[in-house]
């Protein structure tokens, strides 16, 4: 399997509550969505993430949405008004997740270009 990042699969929306933060991804094919489903587990996030110390990550299916959301607790330092970090809002996260990289199927990669 080719590695390539998730954005080849997936789209991702992110947001924040006080220090904690929601990054929903959508696949962009219902075969994606279940690779991602058996592959994006929330160890995986949270390891993405280790540098901003997340306390837990904790991750929800949305089948219906072709869609898993993730929240991260703690890892926006404080949040908005009390963090020094760069994205003290998480508006950021969710492109960042769309960066890492892992293996995906050459079939799925096929259907992302189509």
């Amino acid at each position: 399997m080719p590695t390539a990042s998730l954005i080849q699969i997936a789209y991702a929306r992110s947001g924040d509550k006080g220090a904690g933060a929601n990054i929903g991804v959508v696949a962009r094919t219902p075969a994606a969505y279940e690779f991602l489903r058996k592959t994006l587990t929330a160890d995986l996030v949270r390891e993405f993430f280790q540098d901003f110390h997340p306390k837990t990550c904790v991750r929800y299916e949305m089948p219906n949405l072709g869609a898993l959301n993730f929240v991260l607790t703690e890892i926006l330092d404080g949040g908005g008004s009390l963090s020094l970090r760069v994205d003290a809002q998480g508006k950021a996260l969710g492109q960042s997740l769309l960066r890492m990289k892992i293996e995906i199927p050459d079939d799925l990669l096929g259907d992302a270009n189509a």
